[in-house]
């Protein structure tokens, strides 16, 4: 069962909601867009939640700077990344050795960035990376990138675009596109989960 934790980030405080299940292995799931209201308690990243916590992997989600009860003020980027490091530091407090990150629209590209900078996780996991939206061309090389995930509908994360990125940010990644599903997943979330087995 998911219960609330507060954990530090540099002079401020962060929320989330952790499901302890493994004690050594677990994921660190990331958010939409605060200024679009996005936060933790979104659809699609509950959807990947319960997936991970059903998988066998203790799972933190959290709000982001400035965003629910989170302190401090949205960033843009920078300070985004910082509260991630400070997320995937709080579950590796807990004794948790093996972290992936998985992170939808907004919080797909916060992971992108952090791993492109030296953030380490065993998996990287990017659905709807908004490449459309975001300027992703400083990632180039994501080596623990497994798996991009967007529908055929989704104008923020179009599949022609992301046909030739991914190969940019690595090789070896899955692109899986899920028909008939636009950014938000609606009526898909279950094929999402299935994806994430």
């Amino acid at each position: 069962m998911e219960k609330k934790v507060v954990f530090p980030c540099g002079g401020i405080e962060l929320e989330g909601l952790l499901n302890q299940n493994s004690s050594t292995r677990g994921v660190v799931i990331t958010h939409p867009h605060p200024l679009y209201g996005g936060n933790m308690y979104n659809p699609v990243v509950e959807a990947i939640s319960e997936k991970y916590h059903e998988n066998g992997l203790t799972t933190l989600r959290f709000n982001f700077r400035g965003c629910g009860e989170s302190q401090g003020v949205h960033d843009n980027g920078p300070g985004e990344q910082k509260d991630l490091a400070a997320a995937v530091n709080f579950l590796d407090t807990l004794g948790l050795k093996k972290i992936d990150l998985a992170g939808y629209s907004f919080g797909a590209w916060i992971i992108a960035l952090a791993a492109s900078r030296g953030i380490f996780a065993d998996n990287l996991i990017l659905i709807s990376p908004p490449a459309a939206f975001i300027d992703f061309k400083d990632i180039i090389n994501l080596s623990q990138l497994r798996l991009v995930i967007t529908g055929d509908l989704d104008e923020l994360a179009p599949v022609a675009l992301l046909k030739k990125m991914v190969p940019k940010w690595n090789v070896d990644a899955r692109l899986e596109i899920i028909k008939n599903a636009d950014h938000f997943f609606s009526g898909h979330l279950n094929k999402l989960q299935k994806l994430l087995e």
